[in-house]
């Protein structure tokens, strides 16, 4: 059901029926590691190039949460995943893999939750019974298209973020076994907000008033306040990005409780871990919220959060033409049952 002017109401409220996480050797090192269902101790993983490497991590995370669930891929009826490297080749080659009718997305660090939104949609309005959808990244891979091989040694401003090499995925499906099941309530989808920002070392600031824009609506949609959540939390504004982002909400008149308002960037990695503001990439939101955040819904800890994955959509062609950096954020609210 459409509620307001970009918001979805899912009444049959979809369940996550189970998820899977892979990581790599810097996020084994990182804070959430125990949350991780596969990690790498290192960035090749058995392949010859870090894209490759990068496909492997999609197809652990989706065929871990099959494996949860208990489920055969041939009982899936759609498989929607994407990613940051050109065309989403580690994405359709995971499909390739996986041999599940397959919609491939773009929506660069938002994918995660448009991925989701997608998923609960089809799910809801009984356009399957499953649907197992992620999103994923992978260091080496993307820090050499947006931005410099690592071997470059390239140093890196404050404002940089680090991409994660994860990635996470979900099994949604029209009904869960047993109590105690995280469910899909509401979608908000969003607007591509341009401020005008052309620095690709600076994603959190140019992400940030899409964050704001998509938390303002999914509030002014759903007429609710933000007191109704636990937690509501971005998906990779870092550092940055994410105080920009709370003070454009706070002058739009949204009293937000600080201490209920994280970041998936400022959750995944230690203090000590040298990631400038935070981290980023598809598969960050991805594997935050696969992984930590549903482990601790299920622990009791929350029982009601708003996911917003935030996503640059810039390219190196729109850089080498001196284009701005439009920016997106997708919103998805989660329950215990």
């Amino acid at each position: 059901m459409l509620k307001g002017k970009q918001s979805w109401v899912f009444q049959n409220r979809p369940v996550i029926t189970a998820a899977g996480v892979s990581g790599g050797p810097f996020e084994a090192n990182g804070n959430l590691s125990e949350d991780f269902d596969v990690l790498h101790d290192d960035l090749w993983m058995g392949e010859d190039s870090y894209e490759k490497a990068h496909r492997i991590l999609l197809e652990e995370a989706g065929q871990t949460a099959l494996n949860k669930a208990n489920i055969q891929k041939e009982d899936v009826q759609f498989y929607i995943a994407g990613d940051l490297i050109n065309q989403i080749t580690p994405s359709s080659l995971s499909a390739r893999t996986i041999q599940i009718p397959y919609f491939g997305i773009f929506g660069a660090c938002s994918t995660s939750m448009e991925g989701l939104a997608l998923a609960s949609f089809i799910v809801n309005y009984q356009g399957a019974d499953y649907v197992l959808t992620g999103a994923s990244s992978h260091n080496a891979a993307v820090e050499k298209q947006f931005r410099y091989p690592t071997e470059y040694g390239g140093q890196k401003p404050p404002t940089a973020q680090w991409t994660v090499t994860g990635a996470g995925a979900a099994l949604i499906s029209a009904k869960g076994v047993g109590s105690n099941m995280p469910v899909t309530t509401s979608a908000t989808i969003g607007k591509v907000i341009d401020m005008g920002l052309t620095d690709p070392f600076n994603m959190g600031g140019a992400m940030a008033p899409a964050a704001a824009d998509t938390i303002t609506a999914h509030f002014k949609d759903m007429q609710l306040d933000p007191s109704h959540y636990d937690l509501i939390v971005t998906g990779d504004l870092g550092r940055i990005g994410q105080e920009t982002a709370y003070e454009l909400l706070t002058n739009n008149g949204l009293k937000i409780d600080r201490e209920k308002f994280k970041d998936c960037g400022l959750m995944i990695y230690k203090d000590d871990q040298p990631v400038q503001a935070g981290g980023s990439g598809a598969g960050c939101s991805a594997a935050v919220l696969y992984g930590h955040l549903l482990n601790r819904m299920k622990q009791g800890t929350y029982r009601r959060i708003l996911v917003v994955a935030t996503g640059a959509l810039l390219s190196p062609l729109t850089f080498q033409q001196n284009e701005s950096i439009p920016c997106i954020a997708h919103a998805v609210s989660i329950e215990m049952t």
